[in-house]
């Protein structure tokens, strides 16, 4: 009869090591409770908060979601052709990504720069404060 023997590290360590698990639950965590805090001002401020997303260009938000939507599948599927040892592949849709990426990052500066442009900036009200804190994080991270 065969023994196996077991990887204590693989059963007992997450994918990707610990510290990167922690550094996702940190950001899930902290964007969660600007999100809370938005939800909580709106119910002070619910004109304010009606009025000031009227003014944002939801095209541009779709696109946006399309954008991260298919560099993440590009990405995906980049490190399973990596575990395949196919490296070309792997090689092509990482620069899909990387494209994908930079679409997002090219049509964010358009939308702040035509949010700046008409005075829509941190100071602007409670709701943009928000958008801002919110949507430079989310680029960031």
């Amino acid at each position: 009869m065969d023994q196996q023997t077991v990887n204590h590290k693989n059963v007992y360590y997450p994918p990707g090591g610990i510290l990167l698990w922690i550094v996702i639950f940190l950001e899930l965590i902290t964007f969660g409770m600007a999100l809370v805090a938005m939800v909580v001002y709106s119910k002070d401020e619910p004109q304010i908060f009606h009025s000031s997303r009227l003014l944002l260009n939801t095209i541009f938000g779709a696109i946006n979601t399309l954008f991260l939507l298919t560099s993440g599948y590009f990405m995906a599927m980049s490190v399973k052709k990596v575990k395949e040892q196919n490296i070309k592949k792997a090689s092509f849709y990482l620069k899909l990504t990387m494209l994908g990426g930079f679409l997002f990052l090219l049509l964010k500066s358009v939308e702040y720069y035509s949010k700046i442009n008409g005075g829509l900036t941190i100071r602007y009200n409670i709701f943009f404060s928000f958008y801002w804190m919110l949507t430079l994080f989310h680029v960031i991270h």
